[in-house]
């Protein structure tokens, strides 16, 4: 029955919970991700594993964790906009917002893609910059002849400085306006999309083959589960969408990398110069965050944070 679901504002508080613990387990895997994607060959890091052990002995454990704070402090209101307007399409589209028709359930997907890059452009632009420093500056000790690479903006940066979110945001912001920091606007579209198009309809009807008529939800093992691998299933298979919106909004470049000029380019130079499979690198990483992140957004929805929040305040 409709009075057994949560409300939308149980929801928004339980989204917003679970993005901030999916976040702080997962982000040296996103954080390993960023890094894979941008470099050109094996040069630097040869795999996940890799790339965290050399993170760690060379910028600390702490550095594992650059850019967390832009997505801790966004997070929360991406999985808002996501988890809103995801109810909102399904209301519209199914009248009473229950399962009944797949093509609906995708493009209810759809419409809480396309709202959520409000937030999440901007917020993996930043993150990117800060993520990919690690690798620059290691980029830039193994090539100690090789000229600056670009600033954030026109204004070359000292190389000393650890850049932050909040500078890069400045500076993009006054050099380029609101653009600045909605670069890569149309691959994050094309990525996030396909991604909710895939997630939501899966999720729900693996989830369904749980259900308890007694208990009137699936178990929580169940919901854990079909959280897992419906995130997996749409993390990889958007991977190469994934990976030109990395390159895409990666400002700063090292010696021989190439800049874009937009999503058909970046496709192009990477297939001819890096063969089809770089379109796939960091999709391991990718399943592993991902994963963890829908998992734990079902175990926090099978417990009720948002609901036991509400009630003390009532």
């Amino acid at each position: 029955p409709s009075s057994a679901r949560p409300s939308i504002t149980a929801k928004l508080i339980n989204g917003g919970v679970a993005g901030l613990v999916g976040v702080t387990c997962v982000f040296p895997i996103d954080l390993a991700k960023t890094r894979l994607q941008n470099q050109h060959g094996k040069d630097i890091y040869k795999g996940m594993i890799d790339c965290l052990m050399k993170t760690a002995r060379a910028e600390g454990f702490l550095g594992m964790y650059r850019g967390a704070a832009v997505n801790l402090t966004l997070v929360t209101p991406e999985k808002a906009i996501k988890l809103a307007a995801n109810d909102f399409f399904r209301q519209l589209l199914m009248e009473d917002g229950m399962q009944r028709n797949l093509k609906m359930e995708m493009l209810a997907g759809c419409g809480a893609g396309m709202c959520q890059v409000v937030v999440t452009c901007p917020m993996e632009m930043l993150k990117i910059q800060l993520q990919d420093a690690g690798r620059l500056a290691v980029h830039r000790q193994g090539s100690a002849s090789a000229p600056p690479s670009r600033s954030y903006t026109t204004r070359s940066a000292p190389i000393h400085k650890r850049p932050s979110a909040t500078r890069i945001a400045w500076e993009l912001l006054h050099t380029q306006g609101l653009a600045g920091l909605y670069k890569g606007l149309g691959a994050t579209l094309l990525r996030d999309i396909p991604f909710s198009i895939i997630y939501f309809p899966l999720f729900a009807n693996l989830n369904n083959l749980g259900f308890n008529e007694r208990t009137g939800k699936a178990s929580f093992v169940h919901s854990f589960m079909s959280g897992c691998v419906a995130g997996s299933v749409a993390a990889v298979t958007v991977t190469p969408l994934d990976v030109l919106k990395t390159r895409i909004q990666t400002l700063k470049k090292g010696l021989g990398e190439d800049s874009y000029s937009g999503i058909t380019d970046c496709a192009r130079k990477i297939w001819t110069q890096e063969g089809p499979s770089a379109l796939m690198k960091g999709a391991g990483c990718r399943a592993l965050v991902i994963a963890p992140l829908f998992g734990i957004a079902q175990g926090v929805y099978f417990i009720g944070i948002g609901e036991r929040i509400l009630k003390c305040f009532e």
